[in-house]
């Protein structure tokens, strides 16, 4: 089976700076994996090694693709191969924009099976772009899988709804979008991390996958942090049906 795994490079949450006029400021975050795709690189790693096939990765982005350690990062999981579109115009890219340019990559790619993404990216965690790929490619698409069982040409998927697990056969090629629930990503040797030091990888343009003069959908004005609310530091002790009510008009009052 040929898997293609999709992922994102984010800043690490803990360097952000928020500033004192509320804006954020990366200037100090160094980048990483999506902690989300690292589920999706591992489950199609998993199917593999059930089944056979081949994994390849493929991420779109600007500049900061080009970190080597992050490149290394993705290869010493499994994949046998990586496949970068890196164009400045793809800077801040929206969700719209992001599907473009990886179902014109997956078509440059070829043949494959199965694409996999992460139920969301850890910084925007918009959740669009799996459904959104798979809508470009003219497949079919579901999100929300916790588990994934090869079956000749399908995939036998579980979905949790609540209390209930929805089990769903879809047929061969498709996209999914995968839960943490899914796996617990491995950590690689370092008997993989030099590996990946050999392990292909293939960088694009946007003209080289076929896509000129390409526009965002969406604009982002603004993000800014909640303001600082000085807490009121009003404790309720106890397990009493008075200290439930109590606590219940604090926060009514709160709300009026």
């Amino acid at each position: 089976m040929n898997i293609i795994t999709c992922y994102k490079i984010v800043p690490e949450e803990q360097d952000i700076v928020v500033l004192p006029d509320r804006s954020l400021s990366f200037a100090r975050a160094e980048w990483k994996i999506g902690q989300y795709d690292l589920n999706a690189i591992e489950a199609g790693m998993q199917i593999v090694e059930a089944a056979g096939g081949k994994v390849s990765a493929l991420s779109v982005g600007d500049k900061q693709l080009e970190n080597s350690k992050l490149k290394k990062g993705v290869l010493s999981r499994g994949p046998e191969d990586l496949y970068l579109v890196m164009d400045e115009q793809l800077e801040n890219s929206d969700t719209f924009l992001t599907a473009q340019v990886l179902t014109a990559a997956i078509r440059k790619i070829g043949e494959f099976d199965l694409v996999i993404c992460g139920e969301g990216s850890s910084d925007l965690y918009a959740q669009q772009v799996g459904a959104q790929l798979g809508e470009m490619l003219n497949i079919p698409t579901i999100n929300g899988i916790s588990k994934i069982t090869p079956e000749g040409n399908k995939i036998i998927a579980e979905r949790t709804l609540g209390n209930e697990i929805e089990v769903l056969e879809i047929s061969l090629p498709a996209v999914v979008s995968v839960t943490t629930d899914i796996n617990l990503p491995r950590i690689p040797s370092m008997k993989n991390i030099l590996a990946a030091g050999k392990k292909p990888i293939i960088e694009w343009d946007l003209s080289a996958v076929g896509l000129q003069g390409v526009t965002k959908q969406t604009e982002v004005i603004s993000t800014l942090a909640p303001e600082n609310v000085e807490r009121k530091k009003v404790i309720f002790e106890g397990e009493s049906e008075e200290v439930i009510q109590k606590l219940f008009e604090s926060i009514r009052k709160e709300l009026l």
